[in-house]
């Protein structure tokens, strides 16, 4: 870290200060609403078997070393995911947790190798209500820092507007003029030639071995994502099943799943699902994205079969995580993640 920039140094720490007070607050009144509304909060293990099994994440592998001296590799977890929709299955109902996690290959003005999340559940509730939790706590961190409007840079977005909600084909098309749902077959499966080909006439680059994950990703970061949450917050819904390994299926189309991000500013600060449990099902999507990690990465992480048991009598629910961090930098116009971190990262 620059010496200019050491967060420690009094002058510096006393222009971060207010920022961080404000984090404090947004922190306690989320969690005061949260305990009105019968939440749980509750305090997961970081240490796991898995860190997650998503073909882009990257986790921290450390070894853990038992009264038998034998070494156990152990990882950092990327989410408290697994941990929670354990709980879920002991017979927990509303929980929530705002849990350090930790993400390798990830360090910019929008994120810290490790950093803050809010995760919560609701047993046997559709995933729209999340949306309106969502919405709920945006309004309470422009509250709580007396703030009119959201801000990143010179984006700007009022939380206290009804919010838009558009599919990710209805986003595609607007602002990339992609016909996103020709390249997905009816059973959820994709042509990468067919998105190719949709990427060419828009004259938007392409390697020759991309995938239609590639393809689908370079148009959302470059063509859609700055485009979303000006003004008001966008709640981007009905993923592609493809790039929803944690969700259910929309009934009737398979296609596209109960999943849905929530962006501000051109930020994304949540992502939430009506979760997937059938273990059979989350299992072979585990192992299709373990085999896109070791094509792409020449690594993979193991399942955790504990999960996968859980699974099995999680009752249906919907849950989603949301970057606390993210949503503090917003609400008082910190330019950086690290600046509303009470001690960044070195």
């Amino acid at each position: 870290m620059n010496p200019a920039s050491r967060w420690w140094s009094p002058s510096r720490h006393a222009d971060r200060r207010p920022l961080l007070l404000a984090r404090n607050r947004i922190q306690t009144a989320i969690r005061g609403w949260l305990s009105s509304e019968g939440f749980t909060e509750v305090d997961p293990a970081a240490l796991a078997a898995s860190p997650g099994n998503e073909a882009h994440l990257h986790g921290f592998a450390t070894e853990a070393i038992g009264n038998d001296g034998v070494p156990r590799t152990m990882y950092l977890h990327t989410s408290p995911e697994f941990a929670m929709k354990k709980l879920l299955a002991a017979g927990e109902s509303r929980i929530h947790a705002f849990s350090h996690v930790w993400r390798n290959r990830e360090r910019g003005a929008l994120h810290s190798p490790e950093f803050t999340m809010l995760e919560w559940y609701r047993v046997g509730e559709g995933y729209d209500v999340l949306m309106a939790d969502t919405m709920a706590f945006l309004r309470m961190a422009a509250e709580e820092t007396d703030a009119r409007v959201l801000r990143f840079r010179e984006r700007v977005c009022d939380p206290f507007q009804a919010p838009e909600r558009v599919s990710v084909a209805e986003a595609f098309a607007t602002h990339a003029g992609v016909d996103l749902l020709q390249s997905i077959r009816g059973d959820g499966s994709t042509d990468a030639a067919a998105l190719g080909a949709e990427l060419d006439r828009i004259g938007l680059r392409r390697a020759a071995d991309d995938t239609w994950s590639d393809m689908l990703s370079r148009v959302l970061s470059e063509k859609v994502e700055p485009k979303l949450g000006i003004g008001r917050v966008t709640i981007l819904d009905h993923y592609p099943s493809a790039e929803a390994a944690l969700a259910r299926k929309v009934p009737g189309d398979a296609r596209v799943a109960e999943r849905f991000e929530v962006y501000a500013c051109g930020v994304e600060l949540a992502n939430g699902f009506g979760e997937l449990t059938d273990p059979e099902e989350q299992r072979r999507r585990f192992e299709a994205e373990m085999t896109e990690k070791a094509r792409v990465y020449g690594e993979s992480y193991p399942l955790d079969e504990d999960f996968l048991s859980a699974l099995a009598g999680m009752p249906p629910a919907a849950g989603i995580a949301m970057g606390f961090d993210r949503v503090v930098m917003l609400a008082t116009g910190a330019p950086r993640i690290d600046d509303v971190m009470w001690t960044p990262v070195p």
